[in-house]
């Protein structure tokens, strides 16, 4: 007697839009549970994610949100793609646990790396946990090479003492379009082609965060786009996560590290959470001076001929992760 399987077939890519969300949370909290749990990690349980966060996401991806069906209509696999001009990355993007091992994980992921370099990326990337060799093998597989750690660090901060942030929310109306595009210029000096344009207006739009900007005598030199809203669905807003930062220097660096904190006190916010690329040695070190400590680890993958860019002089954050 044959062992009844279930049939394997998926259909797509489709579109992802907010009517899936729900069930995008549910294939991302399976499927991440079920990595810990095959890592050794019995008893941890991935919690679903802040609709909002995930309505930011699949904004930002536009038509790079993909996800594939079963043969129930139900979501077996998605897979996220993001573009922030010549810098795509992938995520999140996850196999529905019963379709792993079938051939979807290949599938969504060669089909984001088509769809973002037929729109003209020249850095092509995605995070992974580097602890577990079977997602790092995974992905060398299909042609993705390891770099640098993203390092998560944080810090309590107090909430007195610091001067008045400077925000784009406390801009007049009139004025953003100005500040957008300094901030464009200030990414294109820095790593020509990067542009966080749509990141920055989604977190204003959608009421996530806001970017904290820092400007000298010749006009903007540091910017952190940080979201306060919940990662996690029903948590509070207990942390301020800066997800990209630019500064044309380690000073401007401090000073946009300084920005975030008195934006975080202003909101009675106390933990800060970055994301620090460790290419950036100086960065970290400056980070951990000021009393930031080290909480989790990523490994930054790039597609081969697609590598990572990074500032020649200055710093530039890009978060590869939601």
């Amino acid at each position: 007697m044959r062992a009844w399987l279930p049939d394997t077939r998926v259909t797509g890519p489709e579109r992802a839009t907010e009517r899936d969300i729900e069930a995008l949370n549910r294939v991302f909290a399976e499927a991440f549970t079920d990595r810990y749990r095959r890592d050794g990690l019995i008893g941890v349980r991935v919690p679903q994610l802040n609709p909002l966060v995930w309505r930011y996401a699949l904004l930002d991806a536009g038509e790079g949100a993909m996800v594939w069906r079963d043969e129930h209509n139900d979501i077996a696999a998605f897979n996220v793609a993001h573009q922030a001009g010549v810098e795509g990355w992938m995520g999140p993007l996850a196999v529905r646990p019963d379709r792993q091992g079938t051939g979807v994980g290949k599938t969504i992921v060669h089909t984001a790396a088509d769809w973002l370099i037929d729109r003209g990326v020249t850095t092509l990337g995605l995070e992974t946990m580097p602890r577990t060799p079977e997602n790092i093998g995974f992905y060398a597989r299909l042609g993705f090479i390891p770099g640098h750690l993203t390092i998560t660090l944080t810090n309590e901060i107090a909430t007195r003492g610091h001067p008045a942030p400077s925000l784009l929310s406390r801009r007049p109306v009139e004025h953003r379009d100005g500040v957008i595009a300094a901030a464009r210029g200030l990414l294109g000096d820095l790593v020509p082609g990067i542009d966080f344009s749509r990141e920055i207006l989604l977190t204003a739009e959608l009421g996530l965060g806001d970017t904290s900007l820092v400007e000298g005598d010749t006009g903007l030199d540091a910017l952190a786009v940080w979201h306060s809203a919940p990662l996690a669905d029903s948590r509070t807003r207990d942390e301020v996560r800066v997800l990209k930062l630019a500064a044309r220097d380690e000073p401007s660096f401090d000073a946009a590290i300084s920005a975030v904190e008195a934006a975080a006190a202003k909101a009675g916010i106390r933990r800060i959470a970055i994301r620090c690329q460790s290419r950036y040695g100086e960065s970290f070190r400056r980070l951990i001076a000021r009393g930031y400590r080290v909480r989790w680890t990523d490994l930054r993958m790039s597609y081969g001929g697609y590598p990572e860019q990074h500032a020649s002089r200055g710093v530039v954050f890009s978060n590869w992760e939601i």
